[in-house]
């Protein structure tokens, strides 16, 4: 917040003095007071922030400035702070015609008449600050007539001192910005409309190529029976398509902040120079990749794989904006951030081509590319993990001088080395051994039929005995009534009854012991977020092998 001078210190200020020398003011010069829009659309440079009079008292009221503040469509008031409750003692027609008030049940009262149910309560505390510390404020805030309409008012609200700098009053003017402010909604709103409409047909257009080559490679597996090696190809085909179609989907929700992280306590420094052999391969011989990273580094609590695939996602784009080659640095520093708090800086300058203005703004949009083939999804993803990991990505480029991006991540706390992201201890010990010669029983549930049967087939053609569930309840109905489980396997998500968290909840309840694994292709309700215990997870889509390992783990054997 950016309020105007402190009162000891507009005494040091250049003064503007008028009426030879009956009033004189501080000019605003250009300070921001607040967080109003600027009616003017400029921060102000003439107008004053504080004043100091000669001569106290309302009651001359028959002067031209008078007359013209009766006379302006202006809202204005005027409060007295040296009685209590700093009361309205002046306010003209214009404000009366704004709030519809009648003057009697305005003058004497305070200006929080104005303030309803959905007045936002930190605008109501920094114009409270600014009162409190006789400072200028300038604020749009949303107040109500005395019909109880509502309306958006533009608010500035300066100090008058005496000569000897005693606050005598505080004047306020105001403007009904409604219209403005319902039309700025309007336009955002339109734009979150149009970034929908693009993500959709981006992931329908993808995903459609993804489901043509399965499907058709299913097509052909089934045409091919009678030739294996036929059948095969088309089938690893079709599995490539259904793990790509994965990974899309794991960067979509990348980009919306959902993705699962395994933070851990990361030196940037140490990854960066690991990875760098990767780095060069993938750049190839045109780019040459120098390195500069500050010594004695922080360490920052950040998902070693994930920042890895970030910083080559910005690498690759820094390579494709070369195309005759040329010199990319990763760089890393150390900044302040408010209230001097240390963040650690990470990155990457190229001599590129550039981006214009118009495509800088657009730059972190999924499926917004300006490199032709591709999903635009690369610094979508950037954007969302170091979102995720509570940084911040800053972007400055210019044409025909190159880019460069910033992944800015708050130090690690002290003790923050990624504990309570390992599986829960309970899922490594089973609450019984299987009995003797016989495989482990696994409770697979699943709402979704083709998913479950899908687990069901994979885990019984491993030797696994498998209860199955269409719902928590049924679920937990097997475990009541004693069912032998020695794994429970259950989706996260299913709509319109227990979740799968619940079930989880409900089953140690009953079985402390027993052991979990959770599948999901959805990251946004899973632990570590808060909620008091951690789980063994399993993303969706997932491989055959990739279930046979992790129940096998659960289950307490080696892999």
């Amino acid at each position: 917040m950016v309020l105007g001078p402190k009162k000891e210190d507009t005494r040091n200020k250049n003064v503007d003095v008028q009426g030879g020398g009956q009033s004189y003011g501080v000019p605003a010069a250009g300070e921001v007071e607040g967080n109003a829009y600027e009616p003017m659309g400029t921060p102000g440079v003439n107008h004053w922030q504080a004043t100091y009079i000669k001569r106290d008292g309302l009651d001359d009221r028959g002067n031209i400035f008078f007359a013209a503040v009766e006379m302006t469509r202006m809202p204005m008031v005027i409060t007295d702070p040296r009685q209590p409750d700093n009361p309205i003692v002046f306010c003209n027609g214009a404000f009366l015609d704004l709030t519809q008030y009648k003057e009697e049940d305005v003058v004497g009262r305070n200006c929080r008449i104005l303030q309803g149910t959905q007045t936002d309560r930190h605008t109501v505390d920094e114009v409270r600050k600014a009162v409190a510390e006789q400072r200028a404020v300038a604020v749009d805030i949303l107040n109500y007539k005395a019909d109880g309409t509502p309306f958006w008012n533009a608010l500035f609200i300066g100090p008058i001192f005496d000569q000897d700098g005693q606050l005598l009053y505080f004047f306020a003017s105001q403007m009904d910005i409604t219209e403005r402010r319902t039309s700025q909604e309007s336009h955002l709103q339109a734009q979150k409309m149009e970034a929908i409409g693009q993500l959709t047909a981006g992931m329908a257009h993808d995903f459609n190529n993804l489901l043509q080559v399965i499907n058709g490679n299913l097509e052909v597996a089934l045409i091919s029976l009678e030739k294996p090696d036929a059948a095969r190809a088309a089938l690893e085909r079709a599995q490539r398509a259904a793990m790509r179609a994965g990974k899309l989907t794991q960067q979509l929700l990348t980009f919306a902040r959902k993705q699962r992280l395994e933070p851990k306590a990361v030196n940037i420094n140490t990854l960066v120079v690991e990875f760098s052999e990767m780095l060069v391969r993938t750049l190839g011989d045109k780019v040459d990749l120098r390195l500069d990273l500050r010594p004695g580094l922080p360490l920052c609590h950040l998902d070693p794989t994930h920042l890895e695939m970030a910083l080559l996602n910005v690498l690759i784009n820094a390579r494709d904006a070369m195309p005759e080659g040329g010199q990319v640095t990763v760089g890393t520093a150390i900044v302040r951030g408010e209230e001097r708090i240390p963040y650690v800086d990470l990155c990457v300058v190229d001599k590129g081509i550039g981006m214009p203005p118009e495509v800088l703004r657009r730059a972190t949009e999924p499926f917004f590319t300006t490199k032709g083939p591709g999903t635009g999804l690369g610094l979508a993803m950037v954007h969302g993990f170091v979102q995720q990991s509570q940084g911040r990505l800053e972007i400055d480029s210019k044409p025909g001088e190159g880019t460069t991006v910033r992944m800015i991540f708050p130090v690690a706390d002290n003790g923050q080395d990624g504990a309570g992201t390992d599986p829960d201890p309970d899922t490594t010990t089973p609450e019984a051994d299987a009995m003797a010669g016989s495989r482990p029983s696994v409770l697979v549930v699943e709402d979704n039929d083709d998913v479950r049967e899908l687990a069901e087939s994979v885990l019984g053609m491993a030797g696994y005995t498998v209860l199955a569930a269409a719902s928590g309840e049924k679920a937990l109905d097997l475990l009541r009534e004693g069912a032998r489980v020695d794994l429970l396997f259950t989706d996260v998500i299913m709509p319109g009854g227990m979740s799968g968290l619940q079930l989880v909840d409900e089953a140690r309840r009953l079985r402390p012991r027993l052991p979990v694994l959770v599948t999901t292709g959805y990251m946004d309700e899973l632990p570590g977020r808060g909620q008091g215990q951690r789980l063994n997870i399993l993303a969706k889509p997932y491989k055959h092998g990739d279930l046979l390992e992790r129940v096998e783990a659960a289950l307490g054997k080696e892999v």
